[in-house]
């Protein structure tokens, strides 16, 4: 990830936000690499030699597609982990819904070994998702794990043979597909929200965003899912999803 790449990336994510045509985005690296992380001569040899205002801005400019835009995206985003993932891609990978892996992909932050805390919004990525003790190993050690550790630490969904990995993240995203958009955005946006919030602030929260569906959802997915579940009772909510 370079600064270049950031400004693309950010112009390309809130382009596809727009498109009627995008339903979810799948978050993939071409090759053998999910993300090496940040270019180090970019960021750490030519960002240093310039102005701190410029400084300034290469940080804010990760920042808004890394994490900010990611993270609070209003279309379900999925990170297809198809290998190497290293140093500040832990940021854009935690900031996505959901994450699927190859067993044989592998995971590090080597930071360390070069003489450098983890950059960016790293360490709060994975105090979130691995847990105090386990993060703190990695970030403190440099060492490596593979996908199937991903998995089993809560860093990623799952993780798959790298042969079967379109195909998993594909149905993935076709499941998502099949909800109902607008409730689907509140419903994530919800979740990420009250996880920062008191007990009393999460209940005025989540409810307000309840009432916030409701009101921009032209499918009134509610009163239909009601209806075929209690008048109709074509369906089954807990086995699937309302026709739509």
């Amino acid at each position: 990830m370079s600064p270049a790449l950031n400004l693309e990336m950010r112009d390309l994510l809130e382009a596809l936000e727009l498109d009627d045509e995008v339903g979810a985005v799948v978050l993939t690296g071409a090759g053998e690499a999910w993300s090496a992380g940040m270019d180090l001569k970019e960021y750490f040899r030519e960002v240093d030699q310039a102005p701190e205002i410029v400084q300034e801005k290469v940080r804010r400019d990760a920042s808004i597609w890394q994490w900010k835009l990611l993270r609070m995206y209003n279309k379900p985003t999925i990170a297809m982990v198809n290998g190497w993932c290293f140093g500040g891609a832990f940021s854009p990978l935690v900031a996505c819904d959901l994450a699927i892996a190859s067993e044989t992909a592998v995971f590090g932050l080597s930071e360390i070994n070069w003489g450098i805390p983890p950059g960016n919004l790293v360490s709060k990525a994975l105090a979130d998702t691995m847990g105090h003790r386990r993060a703190l190993e990695y970030i403190m050690t440099g060492e490596t794990f593979t996908g199937t550790q991903a998995a089993e630490f809560g860093l990623v969904n799952r993780a798959v043979p790298i042969e079967r990995l379109r195909d998993e993240t594909t149905a993935l995203a076709r499941k998502l597909l099949e909800k109902n958009p607008v409730v689907i955005r509140a419903a994530k946006h919800g979740f990420k929200r009250c996880r920062e919030l008191t007990w009393e602030q999460s209940e005025d929260y989540l409810y307000a965003k309840l009432d916030q569906a409701r009101l921009r959802d032209p499918e009134h997915g509610r009163d239909q899912g009601l209806k075929q579940f209690l008048d109709d009772k074509t369906i089954k909510p807990g086995l699937q999803t309302y026709r739509r």
